[in-house]
């Protein structure tokens, strides 16, 4: 989730205690915001796991102060990104130079989450996304695909990371449910891949053709069953991008829970 006004009281209103939770890194609101809510969000119960973005730190001494109030707060997990801005504004060009810092600074966290492209990036190019993510894969403890709307280049993609002998669990990125209109905005502003791509150059006949309400995450995550269900994939889980849509991506959850348990578990009234 984003880091802005209400959105720590809509998670107490609609997420219980105990879920973890991501908290990204605003370019626009600074680190600043993120641990302020981490914060927050820690005190009322939570697993908080902060973005730190990589071109967002200024120095070394920035980092190890960073490092300390976060572990201070009792957070054991961060997810380490390069960021959202054209000019690192320190010696941090990427996730992997700040990984790297973070090794040498003895950092006291039990979990590190990083990014994995199933498709090509919009901004950066494959040799680099592919070479990034060998560089973190030391320093990390599990990978978080970015959205894709192709469950087969998910499958694809998971297939070419284990081929090179990458062991980490993998987290499915999937976006919750959000209205489709934005879906398609947002999709243009991070830089998405090839579906994004596709996006842009297509958006007035997608929208004509498609919006606002086609996108249901159901439908992808059912064309994802193959591969979630392949013990060779090594898939720990999904990772929700709620885009701050937090009532309707937890009702969303907890629906999908509900009718994908055995029917013998939902008792009488479901089992008519």
């Amino acid at each position: 989730m984003i880091p802005v006004a209400g959105i720590e009281q809509a998670v107490a209103d609609h997420v219980p205690p105990g879920r973890t939770i991501t908290v990204t890194s605003s370019p626009t609101r600074g680190i600043e915001a993120t641990l302020e809510l981490t914060e927050r969000l820690a005190h009322r119960g939570y697993r908080v796991v902060p973005h730190l973005a990589a071109r967002q730190i200024a120095d070394r001494p920035q980092l190890a102060e960073l490092l300390a109030t976060i572990a201070d707060l009792g957070v054991r997990e961060v997810f380490v990104v390069a960021g959202d801005v054209a000019q690192p504004v320190g010696p941090f060009e990427g996730a992997a130079a700040l990984l790297s810092a973070m090794a040498e600074l003895g950092h006291r966290f039990e979990r590190i989450g990083i990014t994995g492209y199933p498709e090509s990036h919009a901004f950066i190019s494959d040799e680099t996304t592919i070479r990034a993510m060998f560089d973190k894969v030391p320093f990390a403890t599990y990978i978080v695909s970015q959205i894709t709307f192709d469950a087969a280049v998910i499958g694809q993609w998971i297939r070419r990371v284990r081929d090179r002998g990458v062991a980490l669990p993998i987290y499915i990125g999937l976006p919750g449910p959000v209205d489709a209109v934005r879906l398609l905005a947002l999709s243009r502003r991070v830089g998405l891949g090839e579906s994004a791509r596709f996006l842009r150059r297509h958006g007035s006949w997608l929208g004509r053709l498609m919006l606002p309400r086609s996108y249901r995450p159901e439908s992808l995550l059912e064309r994802l069953t193959p591969e979630l269900a392949r013990t060779d994939n090594g898939i720990a889980g999904l990772h929700l991008y709620t885009f701050n849509e937090i009532a309707q991506t937890e009702r969303w959850r907890r629906r999908e829970l509900e009718r994908l348990r055995p029917r013998s578990e939902q008792g009488p009234r479901a089992a008519q």
